[in-house]
């Protein structure tokens, strides 16, 4: 079994496991880290990880043991996420859970794991290679055989091309086999089965009647169809190795950015330091054409990024000092010195790439059929196997021979890779493609609820329009000085362009509060403030007004009122229009004044608004809808729109949104147009269309392949193509994702 590059100079301490005392690796606690909960989380690389029931098999594993709270294995890069109370010296016992399984652990780095790939590759490039090249030369030995008896050549003659079409085919299988044989071994060893363990039973099974009949000077020899069969599973397995390859491409992309190294200043000097040996406080340059590693800010040189790869932006935007920057994104003009804010494992760019992990391991309703087709499978095929062997031998009155070619015809057909596939591509496809127009899946099941939705729920302020208002007018000096004194302490839209028009010295201000949908209030020389809305603490007789507005109120002096424009996105007209055209109903709900809000809603062809609305209001409006059916996609940006993000059936959020409404919705769009709202939307229906056809493909193979080969009326041979192509059709079908717009 293989040890992890970590604990190949571990020390062994004994650790007792039920009944028996078993040895289990030290030192992975060193790589646990702390949530902010208090649990402990550890990420780890798992090697020989091929379909559903792999990871099936190490999750239920894992989640048996009594302190682990989650266990997730990511179908695209491998990685393996524990998260368990408890001390961190229970990590050991974990990794040595999966490696008892037949899987390999490293630690996880996307250098290991990218290395990795490119080896797996060569290896199945080489064992096809060797497979093809055999038979090649077999299939001459056979066409012999096939056009002619054994009367006819003699059986000395059809003796002679047995043996050496067994000395081509045996170093050939044991070759050529190793892909399937190793993974079959290590799960034995395990006590355990998967996908590879029929397949390599089939493959020892005929091989060695075929060794057998030679021997004993049988008819029944079948060299090569045995090599044929290894053949065609390599195409399968190299095949389906490719495709999903190039569906890990936008995880790859990103993970190669976080890779190689850095120029970093000390004293004068640039050293070259690894990307992930960065650490907060160093001054890292960063010449044209090279991408920013980590977060950090800019402190000397003006230039331009690409930030479309982080944030599906188009456009370069234009750097200077105190700028922020982005892991990933690309410095397109000059050299540029940043100081790095966070180490790379916390930035931006690795966020995005814990998302879409995240994502891609849903347990949607599809995951959870696939999950348990993939615990069915290994009981069931090797059952059918026996029982047609058996049935045929016994009841159909043939040969042993006969009828053990029957029950490995069985054995191969009969494979849940389809089925397993059906989801997790297409997941990884889709999240992929939403990436790369600036769109972050959190959620797991978030495409599938959104494929079922019928009214979408939208907040005004930052996300209809732009959320950056302007202050207007010339107000008192004096009034906007404590004004953004107290607006410093939130990062609602108007408190900040509040804080954005007054360049002075700030008033200390203490027992502020934020009151969500209503304002600030604190304490100001010892003076209440309060800054907010006109009904909580304005002028109520004043005139409405046809622009935003907050108001401050000193004491019980007379209220002053500030005045913002804000526009509209540039494109929400054209994104409301398309979502009527796809039959959802548009809502907006807003804690804003009604004129306000009737003018917008107007102006965005909006039949139905909410105004003047409250957190607890917005959310009985949302379960008022729920109760009459409706599926809810809820798309906000603030403090008062968390509880409705949280609790519709699906939720959105711009990147500009506050942490706490990023952290309830589901779905997080960047960039300053609001269409990635219907882009997702109908990457989401394709994504659920694509994902029942997959399921109803894999199901009507396994519904017809299955009784054709218990009846005989399959070769070997073409059980394997069938197999391989079940899978490779499911594939193909999901990259349908890729070029349907």
């Amino acid at each position: 079994m293989g040890r992890s590059a970590l604990s190949d100079n571990a020390q062994l301490h004994s650790s007792v496991n039920g009944n028996h005392d078993t040895q289990i690796l030290s030192g992975y606690e060193t790589l646990v880290e702390k949530t902010p909960e208090g649990l402990n989380t550890i990420s780890v690389l798992v090697s020989g990880v091929y379909c559903a029931a792999c990871i099936q098999k190490i999750e239920g594993s894992l989640s048996q043991e009594q302190d682990i709270i989650l266990a997730r294995l990511n179908f695209t890069t491998r990685r393996l996420t524990i998260t368990w109370s408890g001390v961190p010296e229970q990590s050991n016992r974990y990794i040595h859970i999966i490696e008892n399984l037949g899987y390999t652990v490293n630690p996880f780095d996307p250098q290991i794991w990218q290395e990795e790939s490119k080896v797996e590759e060569r290896f199945l490039l080489l064992c096809l290679g060797v497979a093809g090249f055999a038979m090649g030369n077999i299939m001459l030995l056979s066409v012999g055989l096939w056009t002619t008896t054994g009367e006819t050549m003699g059986l000395a003659t059809r003796e002679l091309l047995h043996l050496i079409s067994a000395a081509i085919a045996l170093p050939t299988i044991l070759f050529s086999g190793r892909p399937f044989f190793r993974s079959a071994i290590k799960a034995l060893k395990g006590g355990h089965t998967n996908m590879d363990v029929p397949i390599s039973l089939a493959l020892i099974l005929a091989s060695s009647m075929s060794l057998f009949e030679t021997i004993n000077g049988g008819e029944h020899v079948y060299f090569d169809s045995a090599v044929m069969l290894t053949f065609f599973l390599l195409i399968g397995r190299t095949l389906d190795f490719r495709a999903r390859k190039q569906a890990r491409a936008g995880a790859s992309d990103l993970l190669d950015t976080m890779t190689g190294f850095a120029n970093v200043i000390e004293d004068g000097k640039v050293r070259r330091v690894l990307i992930r040996d960065l650490h907060e406080n160093q001054y890292v340059r960063i010449a044209a054409g090279e991408n920013f590693p980590v977060d950090g800010q800019i402190i000397e040189g003006q230039s331009e990024v690409d930030t479309s790869l982080v944030t599906g932006e188009t456009l370069p935007r234009a750097i200077k000092p105190e700028d922020d920057v982005f892991a990933g994104t690309l410095n397109l003009s000059v050299p540029v010195t940043m100081v790095v804010s966070k180490p790379a494992k916390d930035s931006l760019l690795s966020e995005i790439v814990k998302l879409m992990e995240q994502a891609e391991q849903s347990k949607a309703i599809y995951v959870r059929l696939a999950d348990r087709a993939a615990r069915l499978y290994t009981p069931v095929v090797h059952t059918l196997a026996a029982l047609a062997f058996l049935g045929w031998l016994f009841i159909g009155d043939l040969d042993w021979q006969a009828a053990l070619m029957i029950s490995i015809t069985v054995l191969i057909i009969t494979c849940p890779c389809a089925l397993g596939l059906a989801v997790p591509v297409v997941q990884v496809l889709a999240t992929g493609k939403l990436m790369k127009n600036g769109v972050l899946i959190k959620s797991g099941d978030a495409l599938e609820r959104l494929a079922s939705i019928d009214t979408v729920l939208l907040d005004k302020t930052g996300t209809l329009t732009l959320g950056h208002p302007t202050l207007e007018g010339n107000p008192p000096q004096e009034a906007l000085r404590l004004a953004a004194s107290l607006a410093a302490h939130s990062r609602h839209p108007l408190s900040k362009a509040i804080s954005q028009s007054y360049a002075g010295v700030l008033l200390e201000t203490r027992q502020v509060q934020e009151h969500p949908g209503q304002g600030l209030e604190g304490v100001i020389d010892g003076k209440p403030v309060r800054l907010g809305s006109r009904a909580w603490c304005g002028d109520k007789n004043a005139p409405p007004s046809d622009m935003l507005e907050l108001w401050l109120r000193i004491d019980n002096q007379t209220p002053i009122a500030f005045f913002f424009t804000d526009h509209l996105r540039e494109d929400t007209c054209d994104c409301i229009e398309a979502l009527k055209k796809a039959s959802l109903t548009p809502i907006i709900v807003s804690g804003d004044r009604n004129h306000i809000t009737q003018k917008i809603a107007k102006e965005c062809g909006i039949e139905r608004f909410y105004s003047e609305q409250t957190p607890p209001q917005k959310f009985q409006i949302m379960e008022n809808l729920k109760r009459e059916g409706h599926k809810i996609l809820m798309v906000g940006d603030g403090l008062n729109d968390a509880p409705v993000l949280t609790g519709a059936t699906v939720s959105m959020a711009p990147g500009t949104a506050i942490d706490m409404a990023q952290n309830a919705a589901d779905i997080i769009f960047m960039g300053k147009k609001l269409m990635p709202v219907h882009t997702t939307y109908n990457t989401a229906r394709l994504a659920q269309k694509l994902v029942k056809q997959n399921f109803t493909l894999a199901v009507l193979y396994n519904i017809i392949a299955v009784p054709l080969a218990l009846s005989g009326l399959v070769t070997p041979l073409v059980a394997a193509i069938a197999m391989s192509g079940s899978s490779l059709i499911v594939i193909a079908n999901s990259f349908r994702l890729k070029v349907i717009k």
